[in-house]
């Protein structure tokens, strides 16, 4: 069981990888010129490659993953709230991989319509997700619903810092 479940982290942290990056290659296409059409077709070209490649790391680790759930019933006790909790933030995350497959065809065809800051927003949902998701396995809460608010009232509050950090180093920047 524990080469299964290494398995399944080596792949999710892979798929992770590539969502993590792909948004930000849509940051990049969405800031380009129409005049830069080589550019264009350059992290067009890396965008299909990721979006193969993370395609098919997505595959094995849901496979993994039920494996791991089905099979050896890690999270089918019956105060294994977590993982349904899981498993629901695992189908956001697979419908945040389905959104950046229809953002991509949306370049290849010159429809999309946001901005690079949309792109940027974008790109920092899997971070959120993964973030939920790693909590809820390592923690294993009685009570997901609470512990969930919990992990809102932290990301708030981190959000919070690191716009306050942004905020004093533009100011000690803009002093010297």
């Amino acid at each position: 069981m524990l080469w299964i479940k290494t398995l399944h982290i080596v792949f999710v942290a892979s798929w992770f990888a590539g969502l993590f990056y792909l948004p930000r290659i849509f940051v990049n296409l969405a800031m380009l010129d129409k005049a830069e059409t080589a550019t264009r077709e350059r992290l067009l070209k890396m965008s299909d490659k990721l979006m193969r490649f993370t395609t098919l790391l997505m595959v094995p680790a849901l496979v993994f993953g039920l494996i791991l759930w089905l099979y050896y019933g890690v999270g089918l006790a019956e105060q294994a709230t977590w993982m349904h909790a899981k498993i629901a933030l695992v189908v956001l995350v697979g419908w945040y991989h389905h959104q950046c497959a229809r953002q991509l065809k949306k370049f290849h065809a010159g429809l999309v319509t946001q901005s690079h800051v949309w792109f940027r927003f974008f790109n920092e949902i899997p971070v959120v997700l993964m973030l939920f998701i790693v909590a809820l396995v390592v923690h294993k809460p009685d009570s997901v619903l609470a512990f969930l608010g919990q992990m809102a009232l932290v990301l708030v509050l981190f959000v919070a810092l690191v716009m306050v950090a942004l905020r004093v180093f533009k100011s000690s920047k803009s002093n010297a």
